[in-house]
């Protein structure tokens, strides 16, 4: 009888800490996002043509590390505060990006097959230049400022998905399923009523993917197996309901706040992504600080290479200017590269995100080798030559082990 009584009460305090934890992080995490569209609408009212997400979180690290000067244990606070929502955030990051490679299909329809492959040239020829400019400017600014390594902080690791999320996951894909082809407008359009499988089957590709040996991840990464997973499941959906699968991918992503597809859901996360990058610059602040040279200039240095000889690469190959200045912010993340885009009319912004990815996603599968090969061993312009694809801060994820 006492044992029964204390089981019970063990099982009680488990529950009651599960229900903590969520509650924990949806109050962190619904504290950046909302930050995230006040800023945005502020950032709008006023017009301030600057990327409302990298000030936030420029803003973000500003004050964690004022209270680190003055009140360190503030600092800790709030770092412990929020690192639930950077967990959520770094655990499904991959996912957040891929509604645009999704629908890529309805971006490229218009773009002439010559021009396609001279976009795939600037991408995959531009993205080795980058590493290299990147790499040997890292390497030639250390030779002169001669700065010894420290070892970076340990950052937190994802945990693996459980079998318990892949089979609700499933049950509420095939739910949802059978439910939108019986009542296509069950939820009031079409978009909503197919919203819960679509998101679900991307989740569902992300989580197949990760679970891959890392040999078969070299070819099939995640982001892919993601993204072909809800474009098939949208190909099949689409045949049934003989629909087609256009119609079902811009239900996808409608680009419409009051009518929201799956793809739209994932996107409004990449404005709480980029904030959130200000506590991982944070933990890494010792790091930054000690090789503030080397990243900053080869960053800059990289960065502004990238943008200017995809520029004038575009001319030469004689690509269109709108689909140029579409693929322009190639080495940079997909929240700022859509915001850079935003500036210029006629732009392809579903081609932007694309360019953006599938950077990253050669950058994922070949950039070891090539810093074998460009015999780039020093540690930190290796991460600064993997990350020059982004900017400033974002490269801290690839510089910390």
């Amino acid at each position: 009888m006492v044992k029964s009584t204390s089981n019970e009460d063990e099982s009680v305090s488990v529950r009651f800490q599960s229900v903590i934890k969520i509650l924990h992080l949806l109050l962190s995490l619904g504290i950046i996002m909302a930050m995230d569209k006040f800023l945005e609408r502020v950032f709008v009212a006023v017009a301030i043509k600057f990327p409302s997400a990298l000030f936030g979180m420029f803003f973000v690290f500003s004050i964690l590390m004022i209270f680190d000067s003055v009140l360190p244990s503030a600092a800790t606070i709030l770092i412990n505060f929020f690192e639930p929502a950077n967990m959520f955030i770094q655990r499904w990051l991959p996912v957040f990006y891929v509604p645009l490679l999704v629908v890529l299909p309805l971006s490229v329809k218009g773009i002439p097959a010559a021009s396609g492959v001279k976009i795939c040239f600037i991408i995959v020829g531009g993205w080795l230049a980058s590493l290299s400019v990147a790499g040997y400017t890292a390497i030639t600014i250390r030779k002169i400022v001669k700065t010894e390594m420290i070892a970076a902080e340990p950052m937190p690791k994802a945990s693996p998905f459980s079998k318990f999320e892949v089979w609700s996951w499933t049950g509420m894909f095939l739910a949802s399923f059978i439910s939108a082809f019986l009542y296509p407008t069950a939820l009031g359009t079409n978009a909503r009523t197919c919203l819960p499988f679509l998101l679900a089957a991307t989740v569902l590709g992300y989580m197949v993917g990760s679970g891959l040996p890392s040999d078969i991840k070299m070819v099939f990464h995640p982001i892919i197996c993601c993204g072909l997973s809800a474009y098939l499941v949208a190909l099949a959906f689409g045949y049934l309901s003989k629909s087609g699968v256009d119609a079902v991918l811009g239900y996808y992503l409608t680009k419409v706040s009051s009518n929201p597809g799956a793809g739209d859901i994932l996107m409004e996360f990449l404005g709480s992504v980029i904030i959130s990058f200000a506590f991982s610059m944070f933990k890494q602040r010792k790091l930054v600080k000690r090789h503030a040279t080397e990243i900053f200039l080869s960053v800059i240095i990289s960065s502004l290479f990238s943008l200017y000889s995809t520029a004038i690469i575009g001319r030469l190959v004689g690509l269109e200017p709108t689909l140029t200045i579409s693929i322009l912010p190639r080495c940079i993340t997909v929240a700022l590269a859509l915001s850079i885009v935003s500036f210029f009319e006629g732009v392809n912004a579903s081609l932007t995100g694309a360019a953006v990815i599938l950077t990253g996603l050669v950058g994922a599968n070949f950039v070891q080798a090539m810093l074998d090969k460009l015999r780039l061993n020093d540690p930190i312009a290796r991460g600064l030559a993997a990350a020059s694809r982004k900017i400033l801060g974002l490269l801290i994820n690839e510089v910390a082990p």
